[in-house]
């Protein structure tokens, strides 16, 4: 069946209704972790599948059931890694993940979505379902709430402004369609005017990704949210975000230098405002929310390049990228016991304490910093090659300069973690599933550095739809 993966999450929050609905509230972590692993073998069972639906409006091929299959892999190990000491209230579980497969609905919806309407329908869908989730967090402050109405403000106006870039380009064009917008489209991408409306289309896909300036929620959301939020929130919607945008830039392909231009910039700011507002965070989920600014901007040197190779890198380092902040969000979550944040402070002597967790860490930092032999490294190498090729000289110097100011504060966190700690400390015991997240996530982010060329030819043949 077509649709098979979306029409699971559908039953995956029927299901959590129902829970919802009566007064029984145990094994509800451990149904959500069956289910999540059920709707990530369902989405490898439907790599194959091929076909078009709702008049064309929705597009199942190669592409868009990769992005499903990183996904529903993202929604698995971010349930896996939810523990009953997150912080979020035992009576408010089955609601939480609920939602939580709603919004993860939305974003596979979003990866075949090639219609503007579907595609607003799918951008709300995910929307909506993570600010009713961001407030469900034990605190004694109300930093959750603050986040909820500043997520909720902010995802708004970016959809407000989204909208009024879709009705410039429907009045241009007369459709809704992609695959006929941007035909008839492509000869007023040398005005101003044409770089305006679609930037502004673009815009609610900037909010998804963090980009500058589309970023200013992210840092408070971040901190405010329950830790299992956040990492849900720094990694699942980037991966639709991204399989949107270069749909977006693929069917508009050639497209005028004005628009690339415009890339360039954005690039260039949100990797630098990113790396050195990061410098001085000291709180760690403030820290990855910068982080995430600043590797937004790396991601858009892949999809400036507008050729087979330079996206496909695009896409490999978002796929390497949500590896790496589930690392660092899984030693959070696991150091953080009571759900509490995290700050530099905490990981002073984690060595001692877990060396696991350490060795966990310091993978997932030097992934982000770009140090071989980690997937980070590589997937920045392919970014920076590819635009080269491009004659995008500039960019790639910006590029290498900010990989050099980040190095000082991701090995920061490798410093506390094996730093001397003076004070007497409690061993951490991790159970049998926390250390197989462990070594998963270890494995994947070194295999991707030392065996990238499997899934580079993957993702090239995914874009010859």
């Amino acid at each position: 069946m077509l649709i098979l993966p979306e029409l699971y999450l559908i039953l995956f929050s029927i299901i959590f209704l129902f829970i919802s609905l009566g007064k029984s509230r145990q094994n509800v972590i451990i149904t959500a972790k069956v289910l999540s692993f059920i709707a990530f073998f369902i989405s490898v069972l439907c790599l194959t599948q091929r076909g078009e639906l709702f008049y064309s409006a929705y597009r199942i091929d190669l592409y868009s059931q990769i992005f499903k299959i990183l996904i529903a892999l993202g929604l698995c190990l971010v349930v896996f890694m939810f523990s009953d000491k997150d912080g979020i209230e035992t009576e408010h579980l089955p609601e939480y993940f609920m939602f939580l497969s709603l919004s993860s609905l939305g974003l596979m919806m979003l990866s075949s979505s090639v219609e503007l309407i579907s595609i607003i329908i799918s951008l709300e869908i995910s929307s909506y379902s993570l600010y009713v989730i961001v407030p469900l967090r034990r605190s004694q402050d109300s930093n959750q709430i603050e986040a909820a109405m500043k997520y909720l403000f902010f995802g708004a106006i970016s959809t407000g402004i989204m909208l009024f870039g879709i009705g410039y380009l429907y009045s241009i064009t007369g459709s809704t369609f992609i695959a006929e917008i941007f035909p008839q489209f492509r000869a007023l991408m040398g005005q101003t005017f044409g770089v305006f409306a679609l930037i502004l289309t673009l815009t609610g896909i900037f909010f998804k990704l963090s980009l500058f300036p589309m970023h200013f929620w992210a840092p408070d959301i971040y901190e405010g949210a329950s830790n299992v939020t956040t990492t849900f929130i720094a990694t699942l919607p980037k991966i639709a975000a991204t399989a949107l945008l270069i749909r977006l830039a693929t069917i508009a392909t050639p497209i005028h230098f004005n628009f690339v231009n415009a890339l360039i910039i954005l690039s260039a700011l949100s990797m630098t405002f990113g790396n050195f507002v990061g410098l001085v965070q000291r709180d760690l989920k403030r820290l990855l929310a910068y982080s995430g600014i600043a590797h937004a901007g790396y991601l858009m040197m892949g999809i400036l390049t507008l050729n087979a190779d330079g996206i496909a890198s695009a896409i490999y380092y978002i796929t390497i990228y949500v590896f790496m902040t589930l690392a660092c969000f899984y030693v959070i979550i696991t150091i953080s016991r009571q759900g509490e944040n995290a700050t530099l402070d905490d990981l002073t002597g984690l060595s001692k304490r877990s060396p696991l967790l350490a060795m966990t860490l310091a993978v997932a930092a030097f992934s982000l910093a770009g140090i071989p032999p980690t997937g980070g490294f590589t997937g920045k190498f392919f970014l920076f090659t590819n635009a080269f090729k491009q004659g995008y000289l500039p960019i790639v110097i910006i590029g290498a300069v900010n990989a050099v100011i980040s190095i000082f504060y991701y090995l920061n966190l490798v410093r506390m973690s094996y730093s001397k700690d003076t004070t007497s400390f409690e061993v951490m015991k991790l159970s049998a599933h926390e250390k197989i997240i462990c070594y998963v996530l270890i494995f994947i982010i070194i295999y991707m550095g030392v065996l990238p060329f499997g899934l580079m030819n993957i993702f090239k043949f995914s874009l010859l739809f």
